[in-house]
């Protein structure tokens, strides 16, 4: 198995190095890097060098590597901060591995900023979707560094701000930092135009309310139709009994206005929320009451859950069934076959007939009801809220 020298750099054009790092790269012979890479690294290579670029597909690359008994790699920055020193510890974890880093971009920014950042809270952009960078959004994270990509720029990180009313940050664009030729740093303009590599800082201006418990009457409704919503109480009840805290993938069945996805995204971000409605209007509503308050990342299906390709969407380890147009057996039956053995299914009953339909549903299903909460709320008929589990083998 190949040693490998991971070796952090900046992107100035006259890079220094402490002298056991020099003598790393003065008595090396493979090397290997992207391209920007080999520009800035070009003259500091002895003569005869053999340069190996990193490109897609990395299973390549990885195999031109074992050919060798040593290489040494540039990366930018700190290798083991989103870098490539991660990808070789993942792909070839029994590579004896050298790490000597440099300042990775988030921390050449906040010095320039002369910005204290060890609160920083760091979420990283290139490649990655927008789950983590969405949570820290909803906690309202004092400071959030994030490391962007050609897709995910200052403006589209903006963009998804502003949709959902995020207008509590101002934001801090570093743009070829440590190039002495091309290095800016400026606060955020939407006329402006950014050069790539670049990361951002967003200080928190102010504190953005977050609502625990959401009132009925905020939302869109279906129709303004208010018996079409779950109500506040029962719907944070529901979502007690989900234990969503502990959870990682939660199902909304029938969701209508989107109140319970949309409480629960506020109050578990970390979730990934995947919400079904076989009503065409329900995109609108999702979308609308998402952006209200401030709900970013929920996932909408619009169709009949029934024909729906479950294997599409992460695997839920909490459900809560919201609707169910009376096919409330088959609806158990289907998630039965994707939940998660620790999975839970929570479902309110309005009336002894949905009790009786769920109750046979779980039955049926291999499940069985492990809690039931009856609660009444002003002059509504009281609501049974029944929560079922799978059946433990013994």
């Amino acid at each position: 198995m190949y040693k490998c020298t991971i070796i952090g750099i900046s992107d100035s054009r006259k890079q220094w190095f402490p002298p056991h790092v020099m003598e790393v790269i003065r008595t090396g012979h493979v090397f290997s890097g992207g391209k920007r890479h080999a520009e800035i690294m070009g003259a500091l290579l002895p003569e005869g060098a053999l340069w190996i670029d990193i490109t897609v597909p990395l299973d390549a690359v990885f195999r031109q590597y074992e050919q060798h008994d040593k290489v040494v790699i540039f990366a930018s920055g700190d290798p083991l901060f989103y870098g490539f020193a991660n990808t070789v510890q993942r792909e070839c974890p029994e590579v004896r591995m050298t790490v000597y880093p440099s300042f990775h971009s988030l921390q050449m920014l906040a010095h320039r900023m002369c910005l204290p950042y060890h609160d920083m809270h760091v979420v990283s952009l290139t490649g990655r979707p927008w789950d983590c960078f969405d949570e820290a959004l909803i906690n309202g994270e004092p400071l959030i560094g994030c490391l962007t990509d050609r897709h995910n720029t200052p403006h589209a990180i903006m963009q998804r701000m502003l949709d959902y009313g995020y207008d509590n940050y101002r934001m801090t664009v570093g743009e070829n930092l440590g190039n002495e030729h091309a290095e800016r740093i400026s606060t955020y303009s939407s006329a402006a135009s950014y050069a790539h590599p670049n990361c951002i800082i967003l200080q928190r201006t102010y504190q953005r309310p977050r609502l625990f418990g959401i009132p009925e009457q905020a939302f869109h409704l279906l129709n303004g139709r208010a018996k079409m919503i779950t109500k506040m109480p029962i719907r944070l009840l529901s979502l007690s009994m989900l234990d969503l805290r502990n959870r990682q993938s939660f199902w909304d069945v029938g969701f209508c206005t989107g109140s319970v996805s949309i409480e629960a995204r506020l109050q578990f971000p970390h979730l990934h929320i995947t919400a079904f409605e076989v009503r065409e209007e329900g995109r609108e509503l999702m979308a609308a009451n998402s952006r209200r308050f401030g709900a970013p990342g929920i996932e909408s299906v619009i169709g009949d859950f029934l024909d729906a390709d479950l294997t599409a969407y992460p695997a839920p380890d909490a459900v809560f069934i919201g609707g169910h147009g009376g096919r409330l057996k088959e609806m158990i039956a289907r998630l039965r076959t994707v939940l998660t053995p620790d999975g839970v299914i929570v479902f309110n009953s309005v009336t002894d007939d949905s009790r009786r339909l769920f109750e046979a549903g779980v039955e049926a299903a291999g499940m069985t009801i492990v809690q039931s909460t009856r609660i009444a709320i002003d002059e509504h008929n009281p609501i049974q809220v029944l929560l079922a589990r799978q059946v433990s083998e013994t």
